[in-house]
């Protein structure tokens, strides 16, 4: 559990390292916050020097000695990921083959010929760029859903400039051993300032960012991210299976496309937003009688109404909430269509308020029903 009276003393720790004051002087001060410093304290830390006006490039200079200091308790709280976590399982399974082309890249480096050396690291290194496949995942998908989830956790834009430096890293290498005139010390300090930054990210990627992206993220949003991951290549391992997530319960079990198809055929709209008062999902139906843009995932309910009748919407949510009201339903009359639109509170299996569901129905052709239609009187040529 996020402990702010330890960030805040943290915050001043490593403030003192900034300024050039004494570590170890600071260490004993500190010593029992940051033997039990978290993942999200971590970029909570982070997040306040950027908004105090640090930037990325100046927090990387001192980023690996906090980092290090803070390792012992880090280490400590990790977790495996879940299996069920596809995106960050195969996140992971790439850091494990970049680790081991690292060692590769290290055997080649106790080459005693030069030339065959720069030749061997060159083709080595050229294939390292592929990874970049990898940082644009995290920058293009998962950081994104991190924002959203949590202010603090615009810290990763520190992460961001380390993935930059790391790209320049690779070219430099890359240069430094396709020139011919390039000395064998030059060589090795080249490559080995790429191996330490690389090697740094997949360790502040374990300790820091997928603990932080488990404990935040929705499940939804890991299925999601999931599949967006699929417009990217999988360096150094195989192209995972994109898979088929199932649901189930007491009555059945479905697959993610079943669901989907379930909820887009249903002849009504439907649009989820959580306790939170964010939009969560809505369904596509063929006729939908009120569009909806992806644009509006993630955005507050407020602002998805008319200002003239945001109001009694947000009075609806506070019944909802405050569990005086279970539901609430409205018609009207549109282009000779009758609408019924219906607001429903959700709630989980110990009656806490967990959303609401819009539903908006177009009633004019049920309005008319009369009499009765047996199943037995259903014309197949109609």
């Amino acid at each position: 559990m996020i402990d702010q009276e330890r960030i805040e003393r943290l915050k001043i720790y490593v403030n003192g390292l900034m300024n050039g004051e004494d570590g170890k002087s600071l260490y004993d001060t500190y010593k029992e916050d940051i033997e039990n410093v978290i993942p999200q304290e971590a970029f909570e830390i982070f997040y306040s020097l950027i908004q105090s006006g640090t930037t990325p490039s100046e927090i990387l200079v001192f980023l690996d000695k906090v980092i290090n200091v803070f390792y012992k308790s880090l280490m400590e709280y990790s977790k495996p990921i879940p299996q069920t976590n596809l995106f960050l399982k195969t996140l992971e399974h790439e850091n494990d083959a970049l680790v081991l082309k690292m060692e590769t890249i290290k055997e080649a480096m106790r080459q005693s010929n030069l030339k065959e050396k720069k030749k061997l690291l060159w083709t080595l290194l050229v294939e390292l760029e592929t990874f970049n496949a990898h940082y644009l995942k995290k920058e293009n998908i998962l950081f994104p859903y991190m924002e959203k989830s949590r202010e603090s956790f615009e810290g990763v834009s520190i992460m961001w400039a380390l993935h930059d430096l790391i790209r320049k890293n690779i070219k430099d290498s890359i240069a430094i051993t396709e020139n011919p005139m390039s000395t064998e010390k030059q060589v090795d300090t080249t490559v080995a300032i790429l191996i330490f930054s690389i090697l740094g990210m997949v360790k502040k990627e374990k300790l820091i960012l997928f603990p932080s992206a488990v404990e935040t993220i929705d499940q939804e949003d890991w299925i999601k991210m999931h599949f967006q991951s699929f417009d990217y290549d999988f360096p150094f391992i195989e192209k995972p299976e994109k898979g088929d997530y199932t649901f189930h319960s007491e009555t059945g079990e479905l697959s993610l496309d079943q669901v989907l198809m379930i909820f887009n055929t249903l002849p009504v709209d439907m649009t989820f937003v959580d306790e939170n008062n964010k939009v969560r999902f809505f369904s596509r139906p063929k006729d939908r009688i009120f569009p909806r843009s992806a644009a509006i995932i993630g955005r507050d309910v407020k602002n998805c109404h008319p200002p003239e009748s945001v109001h009694v919407v947000e009075e609806i949510i506070d019944g909802f909430r405050s569990g005086e009201r279970e539901s609430a339903q409205f018609w009207i009359d549109i282009k000779g269509k009758k609408l019924l639109i219906q607001y429903f509170a959700l709630r989980n299996s110990n009656g806490r308020y967990q959303g609401t569901l819009e539903v908006s129905q177009d009633i004019t052709d049920i309005q008319k029903i009369e009499g009765q239609k047996r199943l037995l009187e259903w014309d197949s040529k109609k």
